[in-house]
Formats: structure tokens, sequence, C-alpha cells
């Protein structure tokens, strides 16, 4: 699965920086994140590091974009090139 922002983000600005594939940006309210470049940083570190940093626990599993270890690597090595 990719990871959400749910509407408890306080817009603290700590976690898009922390993001190794450039997946969170500002949205028009809160900060997003594109399923599309979501990780869960496999292939980068052990945990999602937004996760790690985010004071108020305002980025849980995204329940409506499902993937399995196996498609967040593929998806890792098409984004970065690195087998």
């Amino acid at each position: 699965m990719s990871l959400i922002i749910t509407d408890d983000c306080i817009n603290c600005d700590v976690c898009e920086p922390e993001c190794p594939n450039a997946a969170i940006s500002q949205g028009e309210e809160i900060y997003v994140i594109d399923p599309n470049l979501c990780t869960e940083c496999v292939g980068h570190y052990d945990e999602p590091q937004c996760q790690q940093v985010c004071p108020v626990d305002c980025i849980p599993l995204d329940e409506n974009n499902v993937e399995s270890k196996e498609q967040l690597l593929a998806k890792y090595q098409a984004l970065t090139g690195k087998a």
C-alpha cells in the first residue's frame, strides 16, 4: 500500500523533505502523497520516513492503494533505475 495523509495534518512541513521519492507535496489544504511515487520507502529505508517524523501521526496506510512489498520494490526500481 502507499501511504496517505489524513485531515489531522497540521502542515508542519517535516514530512516533505524526508520522502526520498518526492511523493509528498503541499495540497490545497494539507500535504498529500502521490500514490504513483510512494514506495513506503521500500528500497531506501526499512520503514517510511514520513511516518517517523510526523508529530501528529496522520500518515497511515492507504487502504485504497494496496500494494505488496514486491510491487513497492518494483516501483522503487522503476523510479530510480536501480535493479
